[in-house]
């Protein structure tokens, strides 16, 4: 793929050549192997589990992972021009040359993903079309959705259920040792299916729709999630690849695994059980290593209920300090109602303060209750109010439509509860409330697993119906998820093998990034349902609890018997404490008294329980403080006014100009992820560096004229302010390993920054025709005829519609040389993309058959 980047858009999603990315020898190894998100790159390098996963495996000298992503559909039309296999990133490996692909399977949306993936890699899509022997790349997936992936299933060599640190290293070890042997595809997948947490789908025969699913072998008939029972063992990578760009390009560190709330509608409060804590101890040694060696400038603190972390406040306040000295915003993603006390709130407002997030789930207290939400109407109103007091200024409310028992008054409970947090901080202020609204879906291994989803079109009529009780409302909006995007999910979330013709089908329709909007179709799905007998209707009907489920050869630890239990206590209105403080429900995961858990022994002295620092939470709560008539008071003077930045980090001691090279693959950096990469590189060599004021302090960073991605350059610069006193050689030695692959600096120039500084009038390119031998003096003739020319009439698109400059005068200089020219662009009265300028020259030509390197600036 390396050959075409000049041709795809976004080319940094396949260097892979990112701070903490592994490279290693293909011939020094004896595994390659690709972990595969089967979605775009700036969505997969958000994903933690891949990080994860990806420094353990390399740790191994003998084996390498790499990475590989969902090519966007204009790439992938041109490897198939080009027909070139989709390929890893690290060492432009095709799939196909792998020993195994391991998907990373988060979603129901990403399976026809998983197809587009395999069929440009060259990879049959269907394990029986894979043949028996090893040279085949062993395909797997892992991730929360293998508990009930059965459409996947004729895909899938095998899976991996729950949680693969150890049972990745041990999987490895099998194949190693079979493909040393030389044995069948078959005998590896024999020795696989008895590691603890591997399912092989091959190995259960299906017999039809609510029939159960036969095992061929006795030793495997009731595969079981796997799940390490202290995270103070779990391995973090305190090294990992930094993107170029990415929807969450912050530090994720994991402080603790599952949830014990009991919502019944949430797969993952079910199926990641017991809740584990890592130590506080331990997540400070984490944090200090891994902010060092990545550079973020943002820290979330990330579990599946961040607020229910026993010993949040002790682990907030010995962080945050670190954090405001150093410019590193801290969040707290997945904050429950209450979760958080005022001391947090006003450490977090004084850091970075952005909109508050919160899951009220449904508007009346009666469907939560239903849901088992485990919160009070008063709870989330003192909960704003207290936002409000440290200054927040725009609350978002989840909230789900299409519960089991949800009627048209719950709907208008959703209303009624955004006017009052509207109005929580009582008559001197209202607050702006977005209600952020998804349907329900039911899904596998919860009480919920047997109802109903509303059809498409009652989804349809209950957001339309909420949408227009909002428009009249002043102060609240209304968002919504796509109601086609609901319902395709629910089809799969509850599906069985006879969907993995449907799958296969709709990528042969052109159905790809289903999760992704601009490209979603319901249409391929239905018609391969109808083409293959099958209908929407019947998998999102109510499913009998009597017949047999999908998924029930599954063990995630959770009783079926407790899960129904569960469902009845739904309808009973029934709340279940969160077993984390209180008494145990016997869900089935953990070692009760004589009642052993339902998870499989990886050692006979495994146990299974809940883990926390602390037997209590280690926060208090209390009312907000409020004038004589019941108005909150808010603490600070102006309620807009940005966080205060420590005095110190706005210094200006020093301004230097900071000469480097941009050549090889760092040619494709966009000068958007340049500055991105210049501020980590400055973080991990900890400069000292001067920041700007306002919400979203900024390091003062600067540049000179955007180089065009494709172009190389000798001569770039970037100007920092230092809030302290640094020698300049101090500065370069600091920076000079720092850089991503073919960038490296070349000298520090002091600046005085008492002025603005000036910048590149002209600058110097050599470009070099690297095309096909034959078409040469063609590509120079272009060049001899346009140097005769006075004046050269280009019309370009521009934002205002088409422009017509004269791009004659620009070419100041035009040498030839034995293979191209030497050019001199001179910027005067304007500025155009130097790769434009060539083309307009020689539009015979493409990208692919010249070089153009910049190798000097003239200041005005």
């Amino acid at each position: 793929m390396r050959e075409l980047l000049s041709l795809i858009p976004k080319p940094t999603r396949y260097l892979g050549i990112e701070e903490g990315a592994i490279h290693k020898r293909k011939d020094a190894v004896n595994l390659h192997l690709a972990l595969a998100f089967p979605d775009m790159y700036e969505v997969g390098m958000s994903y933690l589990g891949q990080k994860i996963l990806y420094g353990i495996i390399n740790n191994r000298e003998d084996w390498w992972a790499e990475r590989v992503f969902t090519p966007c559909v204009d790439t992938a039309a041109v490897l198939r021009e080009h027909k070139v296999q989709l390929a890893t990133l690290e060492s432009d490996t095709p799939l196909s040359r792998l020993d195994l692909v391991g998907f990373h399977v988060t979603h129901e949306l990403c399976y026809t993903n998983i197809m587009y993936m395999l069929d440009l890699g060259g990879i049959p899509l269907r394990t029986v079309d894979r043949g028996d022997n090893l040279d085949i790349p062993i395909v797997m997936a892992g991730g929360g959705c293998t508990l009930g992936a059965e459409p996947l299933a004729p895909f899938m060599d095998l899976m991996v259920l729950g949680e693969g640190e150890d049972l990745m290293v041990e999987l490895l070890d099998v194949l190693q040792q079979c493909k040393k042997e030389k044995t069948t595809r078959h005998e590896f997948l024999r020795r696989a299916s008895r590691l603890h947490g591997v399912y092989v789908p091959s190995f259960f025969e299906f017999k039809g729709k609510d029939q159960p699913l036969v095992p061929l072998y006795e030793d495997h008939t009731a595969p079981a999630r796997r799940v390490i029972p202290d995270m103070n063992t779990a391995t973090f990578p305190v090294s990992q690849p930094v993107p170029f760009g990415a929807v969450h390009s912050r530090l994720a560190l994991e402080i603790g695994r599952g949830c014990t709330r009991g919502c019944r509608f949430c797969q993952a409060g079910m199926i990641y059980r017991p809740a584990r804590e890592r130590s506080v101890e331990e997540i400070e040694r984490i944090l200090h290593e891994t902010l060092t060696s990545t550079g973020y400038d943002e820290l979330s603190f990330l579990s599946l209920s961040t607020g229910d972390f026993s010993a949040l406040k002790t682990l907030f306040t010995r962080t945050v300090d670190r954090c405001s000295s150093e410019q590193i915003s801290v969040s707290l993603p997945s904050l429950r109602v209450g979760s958080i006390d005022d001391d947090i709130m006003a450490r977090m407002a004084g850091i970075r303060r952005t909109g508050a997030t919160l899951a009220p789930e449904a508007g009346s207290q009666r469907l939560r209750d239903v849901i088992n939400k485990g919160i009070t109407e008063e709870q989330l109103l003192l909960h704003i109010r207290k936002l409000f007091q440290h200054g927040w200024q725009q609350v978002k409310l989840y909230f789900m439509i299409g519960l089991p028992t949800e009627t048209y008054e719950d709907l208008d409970a959703i209303v009624e509860l955004c006017r009052k947090v509207r109005c929580a901080a009582g008559y001197v202020k209202r607050l702006n409330v977005t209600a952020s609204i998804s349907p329900f879906v039911p899904k596998a291994h919860t009480p919920f697993q047997w109802e109903a989803q509303i059809p498409l079109e009652e989804i349809k009529n209950r957001i339309f119906y909420l949408r227009d009780a909002f428009k009249k409302e002043k102060s609240m909006r209304m968002r919504w998820h796509e109601p086609s995007s609901s319902a395709l999910e629910g089809i799969f979330s509850r599906g069985d093998r006879r969907l993995a013709d449907v799958v296969e089908t709709a990528y042969r329709k052109g159905a790809v990034f289903s999760s992704w909007m601009e490209h979603f179709k319901l249409e391929p799905y239905l018609e391969a349902l109808g083409e293959h007998g099958l209908t929407y209707e019947e998998y999102i009907a109510e499913r009998d609890v009597s017949l047999p489920l999908p998924w029930d050869h599954i063990v995630s630890g959770v009783s079926k018997e407790y899960l129904l239990k569960e469902r009845q206590r739904a309808y009973d209105m029934a709340i279940t404490d969160d077993c984390r403080y209180g008494s145990c429900h016997l869900c089935g995961t953990c070692d009760v008294g004589k009642r052993p858990s339902l998870l499989d022994r990886i050692t006979p002295e495994t146990t299974y329980q809940n883990v926390l620092n602390r037997t209590e939470r280690d926060q208090l709560t209390h009312e907000p403080e409020t004038d004589e008539r019941g108005n909150v008071i808010q603490l600070q003077t102006e309620s807009s006014a940005p966080p205060q930045l420590a005095e110190e980090l706005g210094n200006k001691a020093v301004h230097y100009r900071i000469w480097y090279t941009k050549e090889g693959p760092s040619i494709f950096l966009s000068q958007l992820e340049l500055q991105a990469v210049f501020e980590k590189v400055f973080r991990r060599a900890r400069l000292p560096m001067t920041f700007s004021q306002g919400f979203h302090p900024l390091p003062l960073i600067s540049f000179g004229k955007a180089l065009p991605v494709g172009v190389a350059s000798t001569a770039e610069w970037v100007n920092i302010y230092l809030r302290e006193h640094m020698p300049a050689q101090d500065l370069f030695n600091a920076i000079a390993t720092a850089f991503p692959k073919g960038m490296h600096p070349t000298r520090i120039e002091l600046l005085d920054f008492r002025r603005v500084q000036p910048q590149a009038i002209a600058e110097e390119f050599e470009l070099e025709y690297c095309g096909a031998p034959e078409r040469l003096e063609e590509f120079k003739a272009a060049f001899a005829t346009f140097a005769d020319f006075e004046i050269f009439d280009w019309t370009r698109e521009t934002k205002k519609g088409e422009r017509t400059v004269d791009i004659r005068p620009i070419f100041h200089r035009i040498e030839a040389t034995d293979n191209g020219y030497k050019l001199t662009f001179d910027w005067s009265d304007l500025y155009v993309s130097p790769l434009k300028l060539i083309l307009a020259v020689v539009p015979e030509f493409g990208l692919l058959d010249f070089k153009l390197t910049k190798t000097a600036q003239h200041m005005e």
